[in-house]
Parts: structure tokens; C-alpha cells; sequence
């Protein structure tokens, strides 16, 4: 908490959300009436005894949109409100808006609305053999896997499931809109992405989009669920002001925004791979069946990333994967920390895991040999800069010293008959960019005030994750002064225009590097004006604690005399900064480039112990080491890396996303959908950092950390896996994720896996 004196408010909860917001006089609070089927049809909407309820009650339906109903960013698939049919359990149909929420709940349970059920589908297998797809499926091959395969010593194939995962952010989906003079709309959004809320706010209402300014304070978490999805509520509270004239503010409770909201995209994918007599591994094809739901929203992009992750941390001469978005009837799958490579990254360990079994040789000797190393190139022909695959994975062994590890779980599980233990490890090879190449851009606004403190602003969000308090150090460090002189303003998009979602685990690059060279234009000028002073050239000028240097040493002159000075004779002290990341490029028709800036790389060691009798799992211990660059915080860092691997741990061994065989969302409250807790987390972790290294894609030589710590805990579903092998050798593998204590107990028992 010293360290990090910005998050004391949070700690205290004295941090201002949404729903905590003062409310304007006259504020009507929104609410939604959310279908009751997977799909139907709308054949008449009757207001009245919603009407009747409070003079103060409001009903909008689709007609009531001045402007498009149409919020899909990628395709125009998405009405805000269905003029016809709905397509998924929890659609918004009606808006409704009342003095109070309580009202407004209560009259959008009273509308009365005929309609008439429609067929559905929910198994993405289903949907490809129809023929129903988002978009059109996508192929990235190289080499001949064919041929390949016929030379291969050993060949497996078989298939590996994925579940969803809920975001749980504390803080749930909501916006606050007023509308102002000059026929304009102001919004404060729970949003990762004001740009993209902006567009759909003006698209809804008929606006340009300088007639819409959007804000965005401090999110009670994101992890995704709030890149694209923030808009629809968002647009949701502008339609309401804007029909009202009055304030509104929408925020939906926990049920509401666990039925309507989308998750990470559940997969189902069909693998072979094939490998030498070394365990070299020579092919590998993989067809993903992407679970895309209802809408497209951000599905090509997750599974861009999904294709290219495809062979994880190993290279692979020969590889054929295809990708499928498959339209269902849930609610639309979203962005969710990872963004399709964890489901990637479990195919390829599942397809290794299954070709060492059938070699008869340890796992961890296969991922050992086929580890990317410095001047490989991936099968889409990004040659690999800076590999750390091969040094991550022996400090990772040296450090679990995993020889004594296995030594002493084989011991164990020889003398214990009530339980037994399994370890696993998991190499990472994450990279860092938007797949979508024109987003990995940044802009940042810089002020310097004449008593000499800096005012930030960029298009980064603060969630939780502390990118306020990195680009308040890429600043602190580039002006030379202390953080405490530093303040980051909340973003909005009359500071900084054309911003991309904070996301991708870019918020830091593009953001801090945006700041970093907004924050040297005014040094530039400010060189100039001391070599002015001090009558010096300015290139001999820098600035260190507050003083400016001459050739590195104290001049006598400090930060405040200097910024008097300069304010006196009319310097500029604001700027504007703009970082494009340099070299990307991918040809999307022969799928082939360097679409990633580098790579984050890593290794985890867990062990898992297996209760037979209860057919539950606990986690031992995790060990970590990973590639921080040189880290702009460690404490930080640190956080992101353990609280990445709580919802990574979650995903494969906990969270059990399901919907009934009616499309009804099953685990839509806390109550029925189990997170990670205390008792859940392992007994011991530890997280060492590999020496620091050059990174010039990021401030100071950094990396990025949000996203590839969450890989690690696929090493958990492996090391329960070893546990369970141990106890039943003769028993029957299967991959799915999560492997909850029922797929435990099909394991021992030989049953097949619910």
C-alpha cells in the first residue's frame, strides 16, 4: 500500500463507480426486459400496466431509436432492441425508465408481450454442419502435413473440449447519460473502450460523434467483459436520455448482467499431431469450433489469436489449423483475458500430452525438445527475436527442482491409498499486439503547469490492473521528476480521440509510450529554453530529480525555475503524443507476417493432489518464472501475475459456465457459479522474474503482463491429470475443461465425463 498510494482509496472503499455517482435532478433510472427463450419472435408489446404503475414510467422499443439500430462494430448483426425476433435467453427486448430503479424493475416485469418460440441451436458442432457460421472459416497452414504425417513414427488424434468463463467484474455493466445543449450527449460508461461506446452512441442516436463525449472513470474490473459489451448499455442509457430529455442511469444487478452479457468463448476442437521417434514433433492440424453465440461482436478477432497461437511454445514445421465461428442461440461470446489463445494453448498440450502417453514417455521430455528457440520462425513466418522459451523452462526446473519434485510425488503416491498427487508444467510463448493491426495505436495529451506539475492524459482505463500508475512512471522517469508531481486524468474523449480498448495487454505499450513522447516533445522545448539560460547547447541538456543537468552534471538550475522561465517567454508546455507500434504487418490472404510486436514468455510448474474418495481437487504449489522484460513494477506485475493465474486456475479446474438444453443460463448468479477463493488457491506460489532484458516496443524495456500469466494454470487440469493417471493407469483420458470433481469421478470410475 505504500508503494502504491493510488490504490489506498480502493482498499478503503471510497472509489466512486457508476452507481455511486451523484445523480442529477430529475435522474430516471433504466431497466430492461430480458427474453425468456433462446429464440422468438415479438408479436405485439402492451405498455399499459407498466404505464398505469407511476406517471414517471417510460417504454422505448426498437422503433423509438432516432437513429440505427445497430451497435455490431464488426458486422451488423446486433439491433439494440429486436424490432422482430430475439435470439438468445436474456435479450434486451424493451427499455423502460422510472423515478426510481425499484419502479423501473418493476414496470418492465409488467409488460405484457406476446410472442411465439422459434427453433434454436447451442452445439457449435451442430451449427458448422448446418452450415451456420459469423463469418466465413479461417486457415493458416504451412509445410505439407500431409505428407508429414506418413513419415511420422507416431500419430494421435482425438478431440478437447473448452468451457466459457463468466468475467464476474465487481463492479456489474452500466452508464450514466445526460443530455446537453447544442444537441449533444454526455456519458460516463463502465466502459474499456470510450471510442467504441462513442461510435455506437452516435450510430444509435443519429449523432456525429463530436456531438457525443464519453468518460470513463475507474472500472471495478473489466477482464474483457467490458471491450465491446459496455456500448449496448451505454447506448442503452443515451437512447433513454435522449427520448426522457431527463439524466438516466442504468446499472444492471448481478442476475441480469450474468444473463445478458457474453463470456469467454467456449471451444470444441478436433486435433492430430505426429512425431518422429525422438519426439520431435513433424505435424499438426487442429479444426477449432469456435461457440461464437448469437451475434459476432469480437469472435474474428479472438480467434485470429486462437489461429495464431495455435502450436503454443513449440515450433512445428508442418501445421494445418482452421478456425470456424459458429452462430448459436446464447448470448454473444466476448473478449475475456487471454482472447482465444488459452483455448489454443490447451489443444496443443492436450494433443503433446497425448502423443508422450502413446510414446510412453514423460510429457515434459516432448515439451522440452520442441520448444521454440532464437531463429525459429512460426508457421506464420514471424521469425522469433529475443526467444526466452528454452531459458524460461530450465530456470523453471531449476527452481521447482523438478527432478526431487517427481521423486517425492512418486513416493507419496506409493505409500498413500486415499489420495494421490500429480505435477505439471506449462511453457508460454504469448504475443504482444492487437491482432486486428490497425488498432495497436495510441495518443496521449501532456500539460505542464506553470508551478511545475504534469497533467496525463491518454486512452488507457484503469481497472484494477494499475496502467495509471505505469504511465505515471514512463512520465516520472522521462521528465526526470517525482511520481507525486504526476496526476493521471480519467479518460474522456474530448482529451484524447480514436482511442482502442484498453486491452490485449497493450495498455501500458501504447499508452505509456504515447505519454513518453508527448512528455519529450516538451522537454525538446525545454532543453532549448535552458541552453537559453545556462549557455549551453541544448543537446547537453537533461533533467534529473527535478533539476536540470549539463552533460550529466547538477547546473544549479531546478524544474520550477525553468518552467517559470519558460512560461514567462510563452513555451508550449502541452503536447500531444502518438505511438503507431512499428513493424507489424500480416497478409491476411496468404496468411503470412509479423502481426505481434514480441513475445511474453514464461514457464509454471503446478502440483495438484486428488482426494479419491470425495473425487476433489486441491492445488499444492505453483511456481512461476516469467519474462517481465525489465519491469516497470514488480510489485505490479507480481499482482497481475498471481491474479491472472486465480482466473486461469478457475477456468480449468472450477468455473462451470452452463445453459440448460432450452438455452436458459443455468449459472447466472453467485450462488450457482463457483469462483476461486482462498481455500481454492494453492498453499504456495512463488513468481521469480527472468533478468531483465531490451524490449524497444515498450517504455523503459518493459512487457506487457496482463494476459499470458493466465496460461499457467492450464498446468493445474495436467497435474491433476498425472494425480488421476496414477490412480487409474488403465483409465479412459479425456480433455475438458473445467475439470470439476464429476469429470474426477467418471475418471476413476471409467465412466464417460459429464
Amino acid at each position: 500500500m505504500k508503494a502504491n498510494p493510488e490504490s489506498l482509496a480502493n482498499l478503503r472503499g471510497q472509489t466512486r463507480y457508476i452507481d455511486d455517482l451523484p445523480e442529477a435532478e430529475g435522474c430516471l433510472h433504466a431497466a430492461l426486459r430480458l427474453s425468456e427463450s433462446a429464440r422468438g419472435r415479438i408479436l405485439s408489446i402492451d405498455a399499459k400496466a407498466a404505464k398505469d404503475l407511476d406517471p414517471s414510467v417510460i417504454v422505448i422499443i426498437a422503433s423509438d431509436i432516432p437513429g440505427e439500430n445497430q451497435i455490431g462494430g464488426n458486422k451488423p448483426d446486433e439491433p439494440l432492441l429486436p424490432e422482430d425476433e430475439w435470439e438468445y435467453w436474456g435479450q434486451p427486448l424493451v427499455l423502460v425508465l422510472a423515478k426510481t430503479r425499484a419502479l423501473a424493475r418493476r414496470a418492465a416485469a409488467a409488460l405484457a408481450i406476446s410472442s411465439e418460440n422459434l427453433p434454436f441451436r447451442l452445439d457449435p458442432r451442430k451449427a458448422a454442419a448446418a452450415g451456420d457460421f459469423i463469418l466465413p472459416s479461417r486457415t493458416i497452414a504451412c509445410g505439407d502435413p500431409a505428407a508429414a504425417f506418413g513419415t511420422c513414427a507416431y500419430v494421435v488424434s482425438g478431440r478437447v473440449d473448452s468451457g466459457g468463463q463468466e468475467h464476474v467484474y465487481l463492479e456489474t455493466q452500466g452508464a450514466y447519460a445526460e443530455r446537453r445543449e447544442g444537441g449533444k450527449i454526455f456519458l460516463v460508461s463502465s466502459t474499456q473502450g470510450p471510442t467504441g461506446v462513442q461510435k455506437a452512441v452516435a450510430k444509435v442516436l443519429g449523432l456525429s460523434m463530436n456531438k457525443v463525449e464519453v468518460e470513463a472513470h475507474r472500472l471495478g474490473g473489466g477482464f474483457g467483459g467490458k471491450e465491446d459489451q459496455a456500448a449496448t448499455w451505454a447506448s442503452f442509457a443515451a437512447l433513454g436520455a435522449w427520448v426522457s430529455g431527463k439524466p438516466v442511469k442504468l446499472y444492471l444487478n448481478r442476475k441480469d448482467d450474468m444473463r445478458a452479457t457474453g463470456k469467454r468463448h467456449p471451444y470444441t476442437t478436433d486435433y492430430r499431431i505426429g512425431a518422429d521417434a525422438s519426439g520431435k514433433i513433424l505435424a499438426f492440424e487442429a479444426e477449432y469450433y469456435q461457440n461464437s453465440g448469437s451475434t459476432c461482436d469480437l469472435s474474428p478477432a479472438i480467434l485470429s489469436r486462437t489461429l495464431l497461437h495455435a502450436t503454443g511454445a513449440y515450433r512445428v514445421p508442418n501445421v494445418r489449423v482452421t478456425g470456424m465461428m459458429c452462430k448459436t442461440n446464447l448470448p454473444s461470446f466476448t473478449a475475456f483475458r487471454g482472447f482465444g489463445a488459452p483455448q489454443a494453448f490447451f489443444v496443443i498440450e492436450a494433443a503433446i500430452d497425448a502423443i508422450a502417453k502413446a510414446m510412453g514417455r514423460p510429457r515434459e521430455e516432448i515439451q522440452r525438445a520442441n520448444l521454440f528457440t532464437e531463429g525459429d520462425s512460426t508457421y506464420f513466418g514471424m521469425p522469433m527475436k529475443g526467444c526466452r522459451a528454452v531459458e524460461s523452462w530450465d530456470a523453471l526446473l531449476a527452481k521447482a527442482d523438478w527432478n526431487g519434485l517427481k521423486a517425492g510425488i512418486t513416493a507419496y503416491n506409493a505409500s498413500e491409498r486415499l489420495s494421490r498427487k500429480g505435477a505439471a508444467i506449462i511453457p508460454v510463448c504469448f504475443g504482444i499486439s492487437f491482432t486486428k493491426l490497425p488498432m495497436n495505436e495510441a495518443g496521449a495529451l501532456v500539460h505542464v503547469y506553470s508551478d511545475g506539475s504534469v497533467l496525463v492524459s491518454t486512452g488507457a482505463i484503469e481497472m484494477g490492473q494499475q496502467v495509471t500508475r505505469k504511465i505515471g512512471l514512463v512520465a516520472s522517469r522521462t521528465l526526470g521528476l517525482s511520481l507525486e508531481r504526476i496526476s493521471i486524468e480519467r479518460t474522456s474523449t474530448l482529451t484524447v480521440a480514436n482511442t482502442v480498448p484498453t486491452a490485449a495487454s497493450t495498455g501500458s505499450d501504447l499508452n505509456g509510450m504515447a505519454a513518453k513522447l508527448a512528455c519529450e516533445q516538451i522537454l525538446g522545448r525545454l532543453a532549448v529554453k535552458a541552453g537559453e539560460i545556462l549557455a549551453v547547447p541544448a543537446s547537453s541538456i537533461s533533467f534529473a530529480e527535478a533539476q536540470v543537468r549539463v552533460d550529466g552534471k547538477p547546473s544549479g538550475l531546478s524544474w520550477d525555475k525553468l518552467i517559470e522561465a519558460a512560461v514567462d517567454d510563452r513555451v508550449d508546455l502541452s503536447a500531444h503524443g502518438f505511438y503507431a507500434t512499428p513493424g507489424l504487418f500480416y497478409d491476411a490472404r496468404a496468411e503470412r507476417g509479423s502481426p505481434f510486436a514480441y513475445y511474453v514468455y514464461g514457464a509454471a510448474c503446478v502440483v495438484a493432489k486428488v482426494d479419491l474418495v470425495l473425487g476433489t481437487a486441491s492445488l499444492e504449489s505453483v511456481t512461476i518464472v516469467h519474462d517481465s522484460g525489465t519491469s516497470l513494477d514488480e510489485e505490479v506485475d507480481l499482482g497481475q501475475i498471481e491474479g491472472a493465474l486465480a482466473q486461469g486456475l478457475g477456468w480449468t479446474l472450477l468455473e462451470d459456465l452452463r445453459f440448460g438444453e432450452d438455452g436458459r443460463p443455468l449459472t447466472d448468479s453467485l450462488s450457482t457459479y463457483k469462483l476461486p477463493d482462498a481455500s481454492f488457491m494453492p498453499e504456495k506460489t512463488e513468481v521469480e522474474f527472468l533478468p531483465p532484458v531490451k524490449n524497444p516496443y515498450a517504455p523503459f524495456n518493459s512487457k506487457a503482463v496482463g494476459e499470458p500469466p493466465l496460461q499457467y494454470g492450464i498446468a493445474a487440469y495436467f497435474a491433476v491429470l498425472d494425480a488421476l493417471r496414477a490412480a487409474r493407469p488403465e483409465g479412459k483420458d479425456f480433455y475438458s475443461i473445467p475439470l470439476i470433481p464429476e469429470k474426477i469421478e467418471a475418471f476413476l470410475s471409467g465412466a464417460e465425463p459429464c
